[in-house]
């Protein structure tokens, strides 16, 4: 698998993969584009070229058949990031790839001298809330917003600075 910066020329297949990967999400909570517009399942190209406008930059999973999995990093200022719209097709979920997605926007996180990545996750979404935790996140708050029909968790990992290995990483973000 090889991961790679994305550009505005890969912004269709950015969305048909977000939209893909988190379509069980949107039913599994019962999304639909009335209740929840801005859900990812619902992602649009223009969605994804708005969002590199504003200094998002996504990377690209690819494997040998193609694109698998992309995430997004978006720097917020004073030390804080965002990982956005991470997102794996199903069939190849739970075979790492969101984990090293992770990673590698914790590594650009640290040469960018973030010293923070914060995800808002759907709060009745215990298993990824788990899945995060795995990877050093850790519980911050959680929200409700009046316009979205659930609540939002925020979790939030410190980076670790350039000299950890990846391997010491997960530790290092405790």
């Amino acid at each position: 698998m090889n991961i790679r910066a994305a550009s505005p020329q890969d912004a269709s297949t950015l969305a048909w993969l977000i939209s893909a990967a988190n379509r069980d999400v949107a039913t599994q909570f019962g999304l639909t584009v009335e209740n929840c517009p801005k859900h990812p399942s619902f992602c649009s190209a223009d969605w994804v070229l708005a969002g590199m406008a504003r200094g998002e930059c996504y990377f690209l999973a690819e494997d040998s058949t193609g694109p698998i999995g992309c995430v997004a990093f978006e720097p917020a200022g004073a030390g804080l990031a965002y990982l956005n719209r991470l997102s794996v097709l199903p069939a190849q979920q739970r075979q790492g790839v969101g984990a090293q997605l992770v990673q590698h926007v914790l590594q650009v996180a640290s040469a960018a001298a973030c010293q923070r990545v914060s995800i808002g996750v759907i709060a009745q979404h215990i298993a990824l809330q788990h899945w995060y935790g795995q990877l050093g996140f850790v519980t911050a708050e959680t929200k409700h917003f009046a316009h979205l029909p659930f609540s939002v968790t925020y979790m939030h990992c410190l980076v670790p600075p350039p000299c950890v290995t990846r391997r010491n990483a997960r530790r290092a973000c405790r």
